[in-house]
């Protein structure tokens, strides 16, 4: 069993409140979490309008399909037009 930890800073550039961060934030979880099958949480910095840490997580039985699960998820997070990610760490257990 392997388990895959992708930590994504992500800074939101048009973000004016808590309200719009955290629509924007909803909206890239779930999409992440129907389309991967991943387990993702804010994990830092809840109480900042413009900024956020994300942990997603998938458990898989192959690491190569684990870490090609996490790029998929890398990908759409560039891809997202909302927020804009600033760093990113991975890590398999």
């Amino acid at each position: 069993m392997v388990i895959g930890l992708l930590r994504a800073e992500v800074h939101y550039p048009e973000s004016g409140s808590l309200k719009a961060k955290r629509f924007t934030l909803r909206s890239v979880t779930d999409r992440l979490r129907n389309q991967f099958n991943v387990s993702v949480a804010e994990v830092e910095h809840q109480d900042l309008w413009q900024r956020s840490v994300l942990a997603v997580v998938t458990v898989n039985t192959d690491r190569r399909h684990a870490d090609s699960t996490l790029s998929k998820v890398l990908d759409l997070l560039e891809r997202e037009g909302d927020l804009q990610v600033t760093g990113v760490q991975t890590e398999f257990l």
